[in-house]
Parts: structure tokens; C-alpha cells; sequence
């Protein structure tokens, strides 16, 4: 195992353009880091400076407290998935797993000992004698991850291995995944714009957005506490519901003025007036969850104080199975709340929504950075 610390790191390629823009980072020994963002964010580019596979213009990385920068790939103790998993098709799936025991010389009886563990570890042991073209895509990334854990390293790097999956593939090799760190408690660097893979897999998560690290912590203090409306809007499925309107005082709290069509009102917010005092009186958006824009049964874990009736005109609805999503106006925004699919929402009929306001953010329409 070994911790990873990347400091102040820049990547700008030769014609001048930058790629990431001075990234700290640091994860102890054993965790699962995901490094998560939209396309062109800098999160590949990051993921092979750490490999050796891309220069760092400026900084340092660090691997287990050794300076890796000018290092070559292969003395570095890493192993790296792809997400096109980069097998050779001549070969079996024992050849594939054994290819770089092969490169280092290792015994031919320590070889044979390392492939059956850990083919019985990812449950391909009976594919051992097929080539590449006889299996399917899970089969087939199993094996990249076979070849990979052959060489056990100080750190495994995933680039998106999921990405060429089927849905329900997806879910399953999320679940191998998580299963595999927990067994072998190594550390592991993995790079996805999933943010459901973020939230599910990693116990760090930096999203990141033109090449710099919006927000850098553990997934559910992300997902409660978004520092601005890019991550805001990125982690969460369905996305946090931004409700712009005039912020005002309550006694000595704030409230934020609603309007859905089908009633105006304003919706007290739990911060005192102190705390957002520059804001008041102005526009803000308020960040709302959809779980915590929902009906009396999807409320039920929640504190009546924190709890407030908001009457909407139903638009469409989307039911789930566990849940239904009901699409509503505020403040000529369309919202989604997720509701108890019993309570039976119409669309074109009014409904009364609770806003449980113990987890709403506020953000600064300008700056678009999170102010309460």
C-alpha cells in the first residue's frame, strides 16, 4: 500500500494550453480516491501523470512519500485498468493474467500459484484456457483486472473501466470493485464521470471542472455540503433543484420568497441573519434536494421544525418503482421531488409538496459559490 500526495501540480502542453491548474490532493494509505468530471476536466491527464504515462509541467507527486515525478512507469509500483481493457486477443485469459510475470521472470510454478488466486478471486478461473473474443464485456474487464492484481502493487489506476459496460454490467462490477479494495485494502486512484461510480465507490472524491479541483472530501460531505453550483449540479442524481428568489428576514432568521403558480409565500430557511446579512435583500439560489422536496411519507424521518407546505402544480411525473418524480414549477424553475409512489401524484393537479429546509444551501447567483 502507499499514500499519494500531489501538490500544486500543473500539466500545460507544449502549444501553451493548460490542462490542470495547480491540484493538491492527498489520500492515505488504503483509499479508494475517485477522481470524477465532465470531458476535457483533467482528470485522465492526472491519472497519468500519476502512471508516468504525462510529464508534470510544475509540482510534485508524491507515492508512498517518495517523489515519483521523473520516474519511469515501470518504477513506479503501479497497475492500470483501461477502460478499452487492452488485452491481447491471441492470448488466453491465463496468458493475459501471467503476461507481466512473464516480463519480471517470475517463476513458472510462482506464476501458475498467481493466477489461480486471484482468477478464483475475481471468479474467472473456469475462462482460464479462453481467449479474449470468447467473453463477454464483464468477463473481459475482470481479466484487465486479473492482470493488474497479478502484480500487486503499491496502488491500482482505473480509467474508466466501466464506461464500455451495459447498465446492469455496470452495477455489478461496481459492487467487484468495491468488494476487491475491501479485500485487499491497497490503495486506488480511479477516474469516471459517473457520478453515481463516485458516490458508491470512493471514500475521497474530487470533482473537478477545467482543471481544477472544485471540491476535494468524502463523498457524503460533498453531496450535503457542495461548496458551489458545479458540484452542486454534478453529484446527485436527480441534480439538487436551484431555486433563484429575493432572500428576506424572518425575526431573526432569513427566508427565501416563493412563488409556484399555485401559491406565493416565503420558505424560512435555517440560517440566522447574521450569517448571510450581505445577502439579504438580494437575489440567491437556493440549493433543494429532490428527497427533500417530497410528501408526508418520504418526510417521515425528518424534523417537523425543519418541515414546510408547499403548494405546485403537478407538470409531469416519472414513476421509478421505489419512488415517483414529480416535476413542479418555483419561481418559473422547473423542480423535481421525489415522492412515495402511494401518494399518487396526477400531473396537472395540485399537490402539497414538504420542504425540509435542514440540508438547504444557499449560493451566490454571481460568484455561483455557496455562501450558507
Amino acid at each position: 500500500m502507499a499514500s499519494l500526495s500531489i501538490r500544486d501540480v500543473y500539466k500545460t502542453y507544449p502549444n501553451g494550453v493548460p490542462v490542470l491548474k495547480g491540484v493538491d490532493i492527498e489520500i492515505e494509505d488504503g483509499q479508494f480516491l475517485i477522481l470524477v468530471g465532465g470531458s476535457g476536466c483533467g482528470k485522465s491527464t492526472l491519472l497519468n501523470m500519476i502512471a508516468g504515462l504525462e510529464t508534470v509541467t510544475k509540482g510534485e507527486i508524491q507515492i508512498g512519500g517518495k517523489v515519483v515525478n521523473d520516474l519511469s512507469p515501470k518504477d513506479r509500483d503501479i497497475a492500470m485498468v483501461f477502460q478499452s481493457y487492452a488485452l491481447y486477443p491471441s492470448m488466453t485469459v491465463r496468458q493475459n493474467i501471467s503476461f507481466g510475470l512473464n516480463i519480471r521472470k517470475v517463476p513458472k510454478q510462482e506464476q501458475a500459484q498467481i493466477v489461480d488466486r486471484v482468477s478464483q478471486m475475481l471468479q474467472i478461473d473456469h475462462l482460464l484456457d479462453r481467449k479474449p473474443g470468447q467473453l463477454s464485456g464483464g468477463q473481459r474487464q475482470r481479466v484487465a483486472m486479473g492482470r493488474a492484481l497479478a502484480r500487486d502493487p503499491v496502488m491500482f489506476l482505473f480509467d474508466e473501466p466501466l464506461s464500455n459496460l451495459d447498465a446492469k454490467l455496470r452495477i455489478e462490477m461496481r459492487s467487484e470493485i468495491k468488494l476487491l479494495h475491501q479485500r485487499l485494502g491497497t490503495t486506488i486512484v480511479y477516474v469516471t464521470h459517473d457520478q453515481i461510480e463516485a458516490m458508491t465507490l470512493g471514500d475521497r472524491i474530487a470533482v473537478m471542472k477545467d482543471g481544477i479541483v472544485q471540491q476535494f472530501g468524502a463523498p457524503q460531505d460533498i453531496y450535503d455540503s457542495p461548496s458551489n453550483l458545479f458540484v452542486a449540479g454534478f453529484i446527485g442524481a436527480p441534480p439538487m433543484n436551484f431555486i433563484e428568489g429575493k432572500l428576506v428576514e424572518q425575526g431573526a432568521g432569513v427566508g427565501i420568497e416563493v412563488d409556484t403558480g399555485v401559491e406565493r409565500g416565503v420558505l424560512k430557511l435555517p440560517f440566522e441573519a447574521n450569517r448571510v446579512k450581505p445577502s439579504i435583500g438580494q437575489k440567491v439560489i437556493l440549493g433543494l434536494r429532490p428527497e427533500r422536496l417530497t410528501d408526508a411519507r418520504g418526510a417521515h424521518d425528518a424534523n417537523s421544525s425543519d418541515l414546510q407546505p408547499l403548494k405546485v402544480r403537478v407538470d409531469v411525473i416519472e414513476p421509478t418503482g421505489p419512488d415517483t418524480l414529480v416535476f413542479s414549477q418555483i419561481n418559473g424553475k422547473r423542480t423535481v421531488s421525489r415522492v412515495h409512489p402511494a401518494s399518487n401524484p396526477q400531473a396537472q393537479q395540485d399537490m402539497t409538496l414538504l420542504a425540509d429546509v435542514s440540508k438547504a444551501v444557499l449560493f451566490d447567483p454571481s460568484t455561483e459559490a455557496r455562501i450558507a
